[in-house]
């Protein structure tokens, strides 16, 4: 009974959490854990200097939060992939504290994260920031092939509206596309009890054979079955993940794979920008991924993968280049 109603929930215009528990469509719905989770940004004092941090906190459910503080800045805004800090956090009161393996504790009040050092001693503030895809809402360019506005789902097989004008995951496009460049936008829903693939988990199939995988994977180690990742083939370079509830954006230029005949002679190739930022660059498929069709010569569809996840797409547009 469960999985039939997770897989209806994309169809239905109402709150899902009176279904299934702590699932969340809404920012209104989210409740408090919502509120603190998501990206800090500010400075901390180190040996007279000052050192930008970013943070990142992620809600599992019933008070209890991880954190990842980040050297320099955010992902994908000033952190250069080496030094972080992980910690875990309890909510007390109107304060969610943290507690790390490092040196130092950090709290979370009123919007703002503090850090302090072992003694007690405040080393920097940190605000509350909202993210925002350089690429949101990017409008088709003379040619391109409007797949999706919001106004029907006409152009896709399966294709279904979610809460009014926005697309279910779990539906093919019906035309089949070679090389071309898309722009896709995707929301995750908010499952704070959930872990792993079970946490909004969908996938955007390049002519339904090269999976750029789809999930709440904000916070984690951006690893090839996570957010941005090409399944079974390449991590991304950043885990340029937003949190869920969150707007987020594919940007893909995509160079299918020759063949003569049956056999292939040139391996595909593509570049994602994942909200604005290259996570892939020019990158090499030496094969396709698990889950849709397998590789073969001439052009294929766009496959939005149905996971037993209410993932919603909007404004998808494609520029054909052969």
């Amino acid at each position: 009974m469960r999985s039939l109603v997770m897989s209806l929930m994309p169809l239905l215009a109402i709150s899902v959490s009176a279904f299934a528990q702590d699932t969340f469509l809404t920012i209104e719905d989210a409740g408090d854990d919502y509120r603190i989770q998501g990206e800090y940004t500010g400075a901390i004092e180190s040996d007279g200097e000052k050192v930008p941090l970013g943070a990142q906190v992620i809600a599992l459910g019933e008070g209890k939060f991880d954190a990842v503080v980040y050297v320099g800045g955010l992902p994908g805004a000033g952190w250069d992939g080496s030094d972080k800090i992980r910690g875990q956090g309890t909510t007390e009161g109107d304060v969610v504290k943290f507690r790390s393996d490092e040196n130092g504790t950090a709290e979370i009040a009123a919007g703002r994260m503090t850090i302090r050092s072992q003694s007690g001693a405040t080393l920097g503030v940190l605000n509350r920031t909202v993210r925002e895809s350089s690429t949101l809402g990017a409008k088709p360019p003379a040619g391109a092939r409007v797949l999706f506005d919001g106004s029907s789902a006409e152009h896709f097989e399966r294709g279904k509206l979610a809460m009014g004008d926005l697309l279910a995951a779990d539906c093919e496009t019906k035309h089949k596309f070679g090389s071309h460049k898309l722009h896709i936008e995707f929301r995750t829903p908010f499952k704070p009890k959930a872990r792993g693939q079970a946490r909004g988990n969908s996938g955007v199939y390049i002519q339904g054979r090269y999976e750029c995988q789809v999930l709440d994977s904000f916070g984690l180690e951006g690893e090839n079955n996570e957010c941005g990742g090409i399944y079974s083939i390449s991590r991304p370079a950043v885990n340029a993940c937003f949190p869920p509830l969150t707007w987020q954006t594919y940007d893909i230029d995509f160079t299918a794979a020759r063949y003569d005949g049956d056999r292939k002679v040139h391996n595909a190739r593509v570049t994602i920008r994942h909200n604005g930022i290259v996570i892939h660059k020019d990158l090499e498929l030496p094969h396709g991924t698990p889950g849709k069709n397998p590789e073969g010569p001439g052009p294929d569809v766009i496959y939005l993968q149905g996971h037993g996840n209410p993932v919603v797409y909007r404004n998808i547009w494609v520029v054909e280049q052969d």
